[in-house]
């Protein structure tokens, strides 16, 4: 078994969001137009990285709702609504919440999804009984995916082939670290990786890490944020999730191996997708400071860290 590995920053104090008294008058107003009632509390997201408003908000009529907003000036309200667009057309069984409006308002774009009773972010390291929930979730979302409704392949979703040549090509491209001792062998792996996914034709969330994923009052893990949907392989998004399984200093082997959505694959496919992830995470982590995301590198550079430490022990790297 591994020994745990935290990050530096917990993952429910990564986002560098705007309160309440921070957004512009007039968007508030139009705000509490729209929601037909008065704001009383606004509890902040904490998690995430992107600087876009992300909140539970109370108004005096007695109702929730969860607001994400982002001025239209900003990259970050095309990425919600892109969110908005998936999440209204995701089959019902998904454990996601459920969006209940989207719109302009005041110059930002603006969604509101039901509020998940008792929210909160996992922490690392995993409770073992949230680690299951979030698994099972992963199964059920994986299964009702696999038979897509028209209204889901109705969107502009991208190719599995383009997210490897965007970002799951670095070692072969050169971008990531040409010093690596064991270059040769992270090409070869990546180059498996490559063949063995980029014709894959399921959907999948494609960003499943542990804060995008939220559990419940009762323990039921709901997943969230699906800016990124795409046709691609469901056990991505399973190898994802398990890399925070690795920081916790659990078996992530034994986990990927029991899980559903590993069954009848190759051998090599859990080292050739960590090759894979690793050449993005060592290249990402190492580009220039977000001012607006000053976590997100930290975040990168760790998860590289967690990568190398779980491939070097299945290959016996020193």
């Amino acid at each position: 078994m591994p020994q745990q590995l935290l990050p530096s920053v917990p993952y429910d104090r990564t986002a560098n969001r705007p309160g309440w008294e921070e957004l512009p008058a007039e968007f508030r107003q139009a705000l509490e137009e729209r929601l037909g009632a008065r704001v009383l509390d606004v509890r902040v997201s904490g998690c995430g990285f992107t600087p876009g408003f992300a909140a539970l908000v109370s108004t005096a009529d007695g109702e929730q709702h969860f607001i994400k907003a982002a001025s239209r000036t900003t990259d970050v309200a095309g990425w919600y609504e892109q969110e908005a667009k998936f999440t209204a057309v995701l089959p019902a069984g998904i454990p996601s919440a459920r969006l209940r409006w989207s719109a302009d308002l005041a110059g930002h774009f603006v969604l509101s999804l039901d509020p998940i009773p008792g929210a909160h972010t996992p922490e690392l390291p995993w409770v073992p009984a949230e680690l299951k929930s979030a698994l099972k979730a992963l199964t059920v979302t994986t299964e009702i995916l696999a038979q897509p409704t028209e209204e889901l392949l109705a969107q502009e979703l991208g190719s599995w082939g383009e997210v490897i040549d965007s970002a799951l090509n670095k070692w072969r491209t050169g971008a990531a670290d040409q010093s690596h001792p064991q270059l040769r062998e992270l090409i070869r792996l990546e180059s498996r990786f490559d063949e063995l996914t980029r014709g894959s034709t399921s959907l999948i969330h494609c960003d499943l890490r542990l804060d995008n994923i939220v559990i419940d009052s009762s323990g039921q893990a709901w997943i969230c944020d699906w800016n990124w949907l795409v046709h691609g392989p469901a056990w991505f998004d399973l190898i994802s999730l398990l890399l925070s399984a690795e920081a916790s200093g659990l078996d992530g082997d034994a986990l990927f191996e029991s899980h559903p959505i590993a069954a009848g694959l190759p051998s090599d496919a859990l080292d050739a997708a960590l090759a894979a992830f690793l050449g993005y995470y060592l290249y990402a982590g190492a580009q220039p400071e977000i001012d607006t995301s000053p976590e997100v590198r930290n975040h990168q550079q760790f998860y590289g860290e967690l990568t190398l430490r779980w491939l070097a022990r299945r290959q016996g790297w020193a």
